[in-house]
Parts: structure tokens; C-alpha cells; sequence
């Protein structure tokens, strides 16, 4: 049977929205929402601080803030850079850096594949201090307050024959980074989220899982420091497309009658196969540059 359990997502806000449809609280999960009606930006800040939350979520204990924006998809640079800011200002609420630490920077995915490239875009834009800092200290960034900034394009196993998890543990050991911040495409259950929400989260991120291509997740556990994770989803579940398009047809059914019907009728092959929007190039081009101005930002500590 297909369930709404087996339509895939990496957001907290989508696994929150199927509890939501049936009327179910979830115990050990906290969640606030916030609109800014001048930006047409939907925050939602989901908290699952139980170990039961996360069980039922299926997500680890942690702050997942959603940013829902549909202006993202617009080629409008004043929009994106007040975006940026919002971004900016997330992130420093969950980095909590103290003075003048280190942050690695590391962008996920395949960069010759447009929907899995927006990590390694985003880390070509970004401010990289850290040679300058060792090099001449703080007073050679010209600031009294400077956080040491590397990056890491890790790649994918079929271009390095190594698992991401290898590069970037040998990495942070070498350099011993404060934090690490990991920019991924994710997949959404919901087709209008595609490339306009930003998820940021204190849980890591785990490289791949939307597509099924499951690899050890980057978070404190595995690597000793905190990780934070980007994403925006690029692609969806083309089960999902199928599934919401007769489910449509058939709303007048009981749900029960409805998951059967749908279980029976779409095949598993479907759940292989990912569909992107035909703008994905530009769409992921502009929202690399969003979110790598977004930690600038908060890595400079102006947001404003």
C-alpha cells in the first residue's frame, strides 16, 4: 500500500502536514509559524525536542526553520537579498558562534547535475577568509572580529571513488573547524515547494536521502562538532505527481478506499524516478547566490 509514509520528503514542515490533515498533535513537538506579508515569507519553526517527537517525525531532536518564499523563483536581486537576510539571521541563532572561530563550509551534491549542483554553486560564492586569517591574523581582514571561513566541494562517490563522509572527516580533522555548515538539494512532497524553501537545521543533513541514495549522515555524532544544514528542494517524488493527480479524481473517496486504490495502482518503478522544473538552471544559479549572501551575512555578523 502506498501510504502517505512512502511519498518522500526531506522538510520537517511536510512530515508535521500529514499529522496535521488527520487532526493529531504531536507529543515532544513544538511548532511556531511566523508571515511577513511585504516578503510573501512563511516561517515555520518546527522544535522536536523528544525522543518520541522523533520517532514519530522520523527526523532527529532538533530546530528545523522552514523559510517558504514563492518570490525565490523570480529573478528579482532586491527580493533575494532580503531573503538573504532573513537567511542570515537563522543562522545565527543556530551557530551561536563565539568570537573569532572557524566555520567549514561544505557543499554537497554532483555539480554537473543541475538539480543536485546548488552546493557546490553556493560555495563558489562565498566570502573564504581563512588563508588570510592564518596568514595575517585577525587585524589582516582589516576587523576586529572575524570568523575563519573554509570551504569543501566534496563531489559524489562516482567522481572520487571515496564516500563524502571520508573527505570531509579527514577535512575537519586536519583543520579542526568550530562548526560546519552543509548545503544540499533536498526532495519535497509538495510540487509549489520546489525552488522557493530554504530549510535550515542544527540536526546535519544526510547526503542523498531524498533520492534514496542514503549515505552517512554529516551531524555531531559523526564528526564532533556541530553541523548545520541548508537545503532547498529541487526535485520531487514523480509517485507524488501521480499520487495527487488521481487522489484529485477520487477526493469524494474515503481516504482508506483512496491509499488502496493508489497503492495498487502505482507501481514501484515510479518511486525511482524525480522530476525538476524546466527553469531549474537559472532557479538554482539564483538561489546558489541567495544562500551563499545569507551566510556571508551572518558570518561577518551584519545581516542588515
Amino acid at each position: 500500500m502506498l501510504g502517505s509514509s512512502r511519498i518522500r520528503t526531506d522538510l520537517a514542515v511536510e512530515s508535521k502536514e500529514k499529522f496535521e490533515k488527520d487532526h493529531v498533535e504531536i507529543e515532544g513537538v513544538e511548532i511556531s509559524e511566523d508571515y511577513r506579508e511585504e516578503l510573501e515569507l512563511r516561517t515555520t519553526v518546527v522544535k522536536i525536542v523528544t525522543d518520541y517527537g522523533a520517532k514519530v517525525m522520523e527526523k532527529p531532536k532538533g530546530t528545523y526553520v522552514t523559510m517558504e518564499a514563492p518570490g525565490l523563483i523570480v529573478p528579482d536581486m532586491d527580493y533575494h537579498r532580503e531573503i538573504s537576510e532573513q537567511l542570515a539571521s537563522h543562522l545565527q541563532q543556530l551557530l551561536k558562534l563565539k568570537k573569532n572561530q572557524s566555520v567549514l563550509v561544505v557543499g554537497l551534491g554532483n555539480q554537473n547535475i543541475t538539480p543536485d549542483s546548488l552546493g557546490p554553486k553556493a560555495v563558489h560564492n562565498l566570502k573564504i577568509s581563512r588563508h588570510i586569517v592564518r596568514e595575517y591574523g585577525v587585524t589582516g581582514m582589516g576587523e576586529e572580529e572575524v570568523h575563519a571561513v573554509s570551504s569543501l566541494v566534496p563531489g559524489v562517490m562516482a567522481q572520487t571513488g571515496m564516500e563524502t563522509m571520508e573527505i570531509i572527516r579527514g577535512v575537519v580533522k586536519e583543520t579542526a573547524p568550530d562548526v560546519l555548515i552543509a548545503i544540499d538539494a533536498l526532495a519535497a512532497r509538495s510540487m509549489k515547494r520546489l525552488n522557493c524553501t530554504i530549510q535550515i537545521t542544527d540536526t546535519g543533513i544526510n547526503p542523498g536521502s531524498g533520492v534514496l541514495n542514503h549515505r552517512e549522515g554529516l551531524n555531531k555524532e559523526t564528526l564532533g562538532i556541530p553541523v548545520i544544514g541548508i537545503g532547498v528542494p529541487t526535485v520531487v517524488d514523480a509517485a507524488t505527481i501521480v499520487h495527487d493527480a488521481i487522489a484529485h479524481l477520487l477526493e469524494n473517496l474515503e481516504d482508506s478506499e483512496m491509499e488502496e486504490f493508489l497503492g495498487e495502482l502505482i507501481t514501484p518503478k515510479l518511486h525511482s524516478m524525480f522530476v525538476t522544473p524546466k527553469d531549474v538552471d537559472e532557479t538554482v544559479k539564483m538561489l546558489s547566490y541567495t544562500i551563499s549572501e545569507g551566510i556571508n551575512m551572518a558570518l561577518s555578523g551584519t545581516n542588515a
